[in-house]
């Protein structure tokens, strides 16, 4: 017999009672198992939260000051300089 859960993992969590009734309630609404419904919205969220965190919405203006300074980026500043320096130096020892 062959184990059909070999790629699974378990997850579990404690949580205060009336969370548990909620998140039943709206299981039950949606037609889904209190796992089922839990794993789909952690799992919504998730790819949300990762696609927001790779993705940059700017406006048109903000746009076109980034795609101005690329094409025609401004002359190193001492800071920038310093920082060149300072990396050169730290990838220069035997590291």
């Amino acid at each position: 017999m062959s184990n059909t859960h070999e790629n699974t993992v378990r997850i579990t969590a404690r949580i205060p009672v009336s969370i548990q009734e909620t998140l039943q309630k709206a299981a039950e609404l949606s037609g889904a198992t209190l796992n089922q419904f839990m794993i789909q919205a952690a799992l919504k969220e998730a790819k949300k939260l990762i696609e927001d965190e790779r993705v940059i919405i700017l406006t048109q203006t903000d746009a076109d000051t980034v795609f101005s300074l690329i094409e025609n980026p401004p002359l190193p500043n001492a800071k920038l300089k310093a920082a060149l320096k300072k990396h050169k130096g730290f990838f220069s020892e035997n590291h």
